[in-house]
């Protein structure tokens, strides 16, 4: 009788040690996997905002600019002027390609990763408003964003085809919630198990991407929508927005 208690009592750590391990274990990971990308989020964070800064001080030269265009008028000196002004047409160009949602966390990550979809002869084609009252915390949102996009950009480089490859990004609000679609070009459709799309990556990977856009959503009260076609692969997140934004009464019918 001892020994079956004992034994009774071994079998009873041992499934509470399971049990615990596969409750915690996936929390750890994710807190690992959390941290490893709010660290990349503040590095994009400072490199959009060193963007900003550079745009003021394109503004703060402008009276300078308009000078020095007079002075090359002025002595006549036509081919200098024209390739000054080409010049400012270029840096003004690559200030009007950054992507401004009205959020500057938010804006840091879809700017970096645009900008790696395009060094990698991806056409993107990307349209986003943020409001500025949220229920959902920047973190969450750009995490979703750079998950999604990291997805996106990762299945247009399987496409030996440069001209097959594209991404379309559309973030705004849909009535009361905020609405982020990303969609891309895919060789093969993913594999789905018990319903839901599956990971291609390799087993390094691991795949915490989905899951983790998945856990987000739900924490926050949103929901997931995965559709594919040939051809195509496209994400929907549906995240709530405040009912009643800051400043704003609700209207009471009588």
């Amino acid at each position: 009788m001892q020994f079956l208690i004992i034994g009774i009592g071994a079998l009873t750590l041992v499934g509470l040690a399971a049990l615990a391990i596969r409750i915690y274990l996936p929390i750890l990971a994710d807190k690992r996997i959390g941290a490893f990308q709010n660290d990349l989020i503040i590095k994009h964070y400072s490199e959009v905002q060193l963007i900003y800064d550079q745009m003021r001080g394109w503004r703060h030269d402008y009276h300078n600019h308009i000078q020095a265009m007079k002075a090359f008028l002025v002595l006549g000196q036509e081919a200098e002027h024209l390739q000054y002004l080409n010049k400012l047409d270029a840096d003004l160009s690559s200030v009007d390609n950054i992507i401004k949602t009205g959020n500057v966390m938010v804006d840091a990550i879809i700017n970096s990763k645009i900008s790696i979809a395009m060094d990698n002869d991806i056409s993107v084609s990307a349209k986003a408003s943020v409001p500025s009252q949220l229920t959902v915390s920047e973190i969450d949102i750009s995490v979703i964003i750079g998950n999604l996009l990291d997805n996106a950009i990762e299945a247009c480089l399987k496409l030996p085809s440069l001209e097959a490859r594209f991404i379309r990004l559309y973030i705004g609000r849909h009535k009361s919630m905020l609405y982020i679609s990303v969609a891309n070009a895919i060789g093969e459709i993913p594999p789905k198990k018990e319903g839901r799309y599956r990971t291609t990556k390799n087993a390094q990977a691991h795949g915490f991407g989905l899951a983790r856009i998945d856990r987000i959503a739900a924490k926050n009260g949103g929901h997931v929508n995965r559709q594919s076609e040939e051809g195509a692969f496209a994400t929907e997140v549906m995240l709530p927005l405040p009912l009643f934004p800051k400043g704003s009464k609700p209207t009471i019918n009588p």
